[in-house]
């Protein structure tokens, strides 16, 4: 008898296992109005998309989005991403309906203002009384001043071992290791507004494109585990492998090679596939292996150009 012999056929486990995976994507109904963000895995529709297309550095100053769009708990139609949050305003005109929530005011809790006195490095806005200095004042100032940002309402502070400066709608923070002409960024309050309306957690997680949008895929992380944590000598094993992107979405037709390390010192490798789940099955017997033995197994799974690799294994029985 073969050492290993692996078979492809469906497997009878495989349903349970598949029924707890299910719910990994979300279908939509096509659009044409839509744009899917790989990055985080959500979809921007309709006049969400054209506000955030209209803005040159969108990336930069709102972020990827981080939710869909969708009701939040204090009533209103938004949807986040890393930096913003955007509010559809329907009692509003034509062009003026998307609206940025005040995350500065929403979020802001004095933490003491730092002294800074320069007339001439510094710009005071009698609306809040407090001035924009330095290098903020030259980001303010390049990327929509009061528009984007919309007026200062603190000064220079310390948060988070982070100098930083509050305006109506964002923070601005140092980076001080960044390159020159990079140290100031917007800092990430769409999550922290997100967690200080304890919205439901579930609407973080990634879905699939809207219609036929293209979704790209730039990581691959493979994990795998065994049925059996421990076998006869002359047994049977199944092992599961579970391929997913950089947003835990599965990633189907990747070719996975699986290699068993037997005590011996002999390898048995096979060719598997994933499914539409993102799923691979290894079914495989044996006979007579040593008692107490660990068998390893290596598996490297492959997709365009990305790869990713993990380990699993299982023991022989005393």
């Amino acid at each position: 008898m073969k050492q290993a012999e692996f078979m492809r056929k469906p497997f009878a486990l495989l349903l349970s296992f598949v029924l707890l995976i299910s719910s990994w994507g979300l279908v939509h109904a096509q659009s044409q109005d839509s744009q899917y963000f790989s990055e985080t895995g959500h979809n921007v529709t309709g006049e969400f998309l054209k506000f955030y297309n209209s803005n040159l550095n969108a990336t930069f100053l709102y972020g990827y989005p981080i939710t869909e769009q969708f009701t939040s708990k204090d009533g209103k139609t938004v949807q986040y991403f890393q930096r913003a949050r955007f509010e559809y305003r329907a009692d509003l005109p034509e062009g003026q309906r998307v609206q940025l929530t005040p995350l500065g005011r929403e979020t802001y809790i004095s933490a003491g203002t730092l002294s800074v006195s320069n007339s001439f490095a510094c710009r005071t806005y009698p609306e809040t009384g407090f001035p924009v200095c330095f290098a903020f004042l030259e980001f303010f100032d390049k990327y929509g001043g009061v528009t984007q940002f919309g007026y200062p309402i603190s000064g220079f502070e310390y948060h988070e071992n982070k100098l930083v400066q509050y305006f109506e709608n964002t923070r601005l923070e140092w980076q001080p290791w960044m390159p020159e002409g990079q140290r100031v960024v917007v800092s990430d309050l769409g999550r922290v507004y997100f967690d200080k309306l304890v919205e439901e957690p579930a609407l973080l997680n990634p879905t699939s494109p809207i219609g036929n949008a293209p979704r790209v895929i730039t990581a691959l992380q493979v994990r795998a585990f065994a049925w059996k944590a421990v076998t006869l000598a002359t047994d049977n094993q199944v092992f599961f492998v579970i391929l997913q992107d950089q947003n835990m979405l599965p990633v189907p037709d990747a070719n996975c090679t699986a290699v068993v390390n037997w005590p011996s010192g002999t390898k048995d490798s096979t060719a598997i596939r994933t499914n539409t789940n993102g799923v691979g099955i290894i079914s495989l017997s044996f006979s007579n292996q040593p008692y107490g033995s660990l068998i390893s197994t290596d598996i490297v799974c492959t997709y365009g150009n990305l790869s990713a690799t993990t380990t699993t294994s299982f023991r022989i029985w005393y």
